[in-house]
């Protein structure tokens, strides 16, 4: 608004200085008293302009003034800061109890296998048994095909491709015993095919038995 305001001033002052060099040139019956209202007007116009020149100065260094920090403001980022460091405080007492129930659980369980340890030690059926059921798991066994002459053979589902390669000697999981052993005779993209070695008990397998790597008993 002040802009359009200064730019009319200076219309203004543009038709009055051409009226007025108009009457210097032409107008000789133009009266004294029309010509110091003219000049009056003139004046004053360009003193309006000047105004408004000083006024576009002023707002242009206060935009260029810093902003200062009020109280309030200055009380907004102490309290910011207090919140932050209060949530930083909390974050620690969490993970300081986390790693508290984190060690009271491996001290739980390291006291745990010591017993388990213990108990084996007088008990090698016990121990048998955990190093059975913590065996890797190889394979499964899809079918068992039973045969009087060659005593049968199974196909089996292969988990761990890089434990099973022709010749390697798998034991057949059933809970926490060993049915027996096989040996791989075969190795497909459907799976493997593996055939009873001497020893096998009389208990057949069955589809589902686990295969593991022999436990070192």
């Amino acid at each position: 608004m002040k802009l359009l305001l200064g730019a009319t001033v200076a219309l203004l002052l543009g038709a009055l200085a051409v009226s007025w060099q108009g009457m210097q040139k032409g107008v000789a019956n133009t009266s004294p008293d029309e010509v110091a209202r003219l000049k009056r007007q003139i004046a004053e116009l360009q003193a309006e302009q000047d105004r408004f020149k000083l006024d576009r100065q002023l707002q242009q260094l206060k935009a260029a003034e810093p902003v200062v920090a009020t109280p309030s403001a200055n009380a907004a980022e102490i309290e910011a800061m207090k919140e932050k460091l209060a949530r930083g405080e909390q974050m620690l007492r969490d993970l300081e109890a986390e790693k508290a129930e984190r060690d009271a659980k491996v001290a739980q369980d390291e006291e745990g296998l010591l017993a388990q340890r213990n108990l084996e030690g007088s008990d090698s059926e016990l121990r048998r048994a955990r190093m059975i059921s913590e065996a890797l798991l190889i394979g499964r066994i899809s079918e068992y095909v039973e045969d009087a002459q060659y005593g049968g053979f199974v196909t089996f589902e292969i988990l761990m491709p890089e434990q099973v390669q022709p010749g390697a000697v798998l034991a057949i999981r059933r809970k926490t015993g060993i049915l027996g052993q096989l040996q791989v005779s075969d190795v497909t993209a459907e799976g493997g095919i593996a055939n009873p070695m001497p020893g096998f008990g009389p208990v057949k397998p069955e589809v589902g038995d686990e295969l593991i790597l022999p436990p070192p008993f």
